[in-house]
């Protein structure tokens, strides 16, 4: 998916407010005019279902987060207003565009979040695997949570730990189920009501997969494990309601005719490649009109990826949904900006909104190719299990830089003008400053800082001390692009977690040049917020 030390708020170098304000409100008025009467009842329905996911994602940030913010609330500080606006911001007192940095009290964030017991170690936690393998599933599975019953960690199902929002948000749905006329909406809905409690996701995220003949895509339940930064397994609750954009929909569905051609492009050896997996891969473009849960704090999704179920995948694949609206304010108010602040004029003025909608759709794209199941030592796992907690920014990574690469591979087929090459790496090169500004132990941003080191070391840009901007080397930069591809495939093909650590501790590394141009963006927003009515 696509755009996450011990100190206080007062701490010098710390402004509260100017940390609040590194996001613009963008207040959204998506179209939704051409909506049925039956159409618009269920979106609300949706919207209502999405607060209950907020709910639970809070608790899953911290388990302790709503006396926190109790405690804020509570509080006789003159800005007592302005942290709790920043608290809701960040779903907790951790600011994600500042590397989590604390700003009510000095605790850093657990690694496990509130999955696990609040002091759990990764050495602990893999002790105690190590010590009871009976367990192993139970504990690793992405719809537990972790706690401690004496000398014993037990495994809590979502269903039970998270019930009094659960039971209300499928009431919900069975709702907007009923309400519908679309088959395919109503079978989602209706499965994903019964997933909410029962824990099992497979029949619904199938179903998920054939939605058809409506404008509404959205997607509603656990996903995404960034925030499990201990083990990288468990998932959080999110949502995106969103309306779909039927032509540009069709515009872009060639693409993925090509996912088969792709796979098969990858600079890695044949039998490291994944043929197996499903490749229908559908694609839409929509306008988001609501969210919740892990979509809402930080930095702002602008297109994901879904399902992430490695067995949803192999039998169908995955689907793109692009966020038009919310990519387009980024490029206004950031991207388009940025490329003053990091290019000579020549290449400055190639940064193209145009790239930034490719290069997200191909990022996207990319998550479904390459390695899933894998087989280590005989077993058969999957790359996700053997990286463990590296493997989100690595995947985050891979799938910048082979979208890129299958950009390339476009222009070969004839799909994309080659001769705009410039205007893909100028604004590639741009973007990753952009997420590096996000917070560079973010999935994101570090993914970004490992393709800076590694593309410098390769000679793909160049910095002009004179100029205090920077110039890409087009040829090199292509080059460089292959070898990071390959290199970053091996590792997920061979489920190498020593070897990422490694590979990150080498190359993700900025130097003062990279640093002098995140200071000269202080005028420029961080990301946005975007306002969505409250319904439609």
């Amino acid at each position: 998916m696509q755009d996450a030390g011990t100190s206080t708020s007062a701490e010098a170098g710390y402004d509260l407010r100017a940390q609040y304000d590194k996001l613009a409100e963008i207040r959204m008025a998506p179209e939704t005019g051409y909506l049925t009467a039956e159409e618009r009842d269920v979106v609300n329905l949706l919207i209502d279902a999405s607060t209950y996911m907020d709910a639970i994602y809070l608790r899953q940030r911290g388990a302790d987060l709503p006396a926190v913010r109790a405690a804020i609330a509570r509080s006789k500080r003159g800005d007592r207003d302005l942290l709790l606006a920043m608290f809701d911001r960040n779903f907790g007192p951790w600011d994600e565009v500042a590397e989590l940095h604390p700003f009510w009290g000095a605790d850093e964030m657990p690694l496990g979040a509130g999955f696990y017991p609040a002091d759990m170690t990764k050495a602990e936690f893999d002790a105690y695997l190590a010590a009871n393998p009976g367990q192993r599933d139970d504990l690793l599975s992405p719809y537990t949570v972790v706690k401690r019953d004496g000398d014993r960690l037990v495994a809590v199902p979502y269903s039970v730990e998270y019930a009094e929002w659960l039971k209300p948000a499928a009431a919900l749905l069975d709702r907007a189920a009923a309400r519908t006329s679309n088959p395919s909406l109503k079978k989602f809905l209706s499965l994903r009501a019964d997933s909410f409690l029962s824990d099992d996701y497979f029949e619904s995220e199938m179903a998920w997969m054939d939605l058809e003949g409506t404008p509404i895509e959205v997607a509603i339940g656990p996903y995404e494990v960034y925030t499990d930064r201990l083990y990288g397994t468990k998932t959080a609750f999110e949502s995106f309601v969103t309306l779909k954009d039927p032509d540009a929909s069709a515009a872009l569905a060639k693409y993925k005719n090509y996912l088969r051609d792709m796979e098969g492009n990858l600079p890695i050896e044949d039998r490291y490649k994944n043929f197996t997996r499903g490749f229908e891969s559908p694609i839409a473009v929509a306008d988001q009109v609501h969210g919740g849960g892990d979509n809402v704090p930080g930095v702002q999704t602008i297109a994901f990826n879904l399902p992430n179920d490695e067995r949803v995948r192999e039998a169908k694949g995955a689907k793109k949904v692009i966020l038009s609206n919310v990519l387009g304010a980024k490029f206004d108010r950031i991207l388009d900006p940025m490329g003053a602040v990091v290019l000579k004029p020549a290449q400055n003025r190639l940064v193209m909104k145009k790239y930034m909608e490719a290069n997200t759709l191909f990022h996207e794209l990319a998550h479904s190719l390459g390695p899933g199941t894998i087989t280590v030592d005989g077993r058969e796992t999957t790359v996700n299990a053997e990286l463990k907690e590296q493997y989100s920014a690595l995947e985050e990574s891979k799938a910048d830089v082979m979208g890129i690469w299958n950009i390339l591979y476009m222009m070969e087929k004839g799909e994309l003008p080659a001769a705009e090459k410039p205007q893909l790496f100028s604004t590639y090169f741009t973007g990753l400053f952009r997420s590096m500004r996000f917070g560079t132990e973010s999935a994101h941003g570090r993914g970004a800082k490992l393709q800076y080191g590694y593309l410098k070391a390769k000679g793909a840009f160049a910095w002009d001390a004179a100029a205090q901007r920077y110039t890409v080397d087009y040829a090199k930069m292509e080059q460089g692009i292959r070898d990071l591809l390959h290199d970053q495939l091996m590792l997920q093909a061979t489920g190498d977690y020593a070897g990422t650590v490694a590979f990150f501790d080498q190359w993700a590394q900025l130097d003062a040049a990279a640093e002098s141009r995140f200071a000269a963006m202080g005028e420029i927003p961080v990301d946005i917020r975007p306002v969505y009515p409250d319904e439609i």
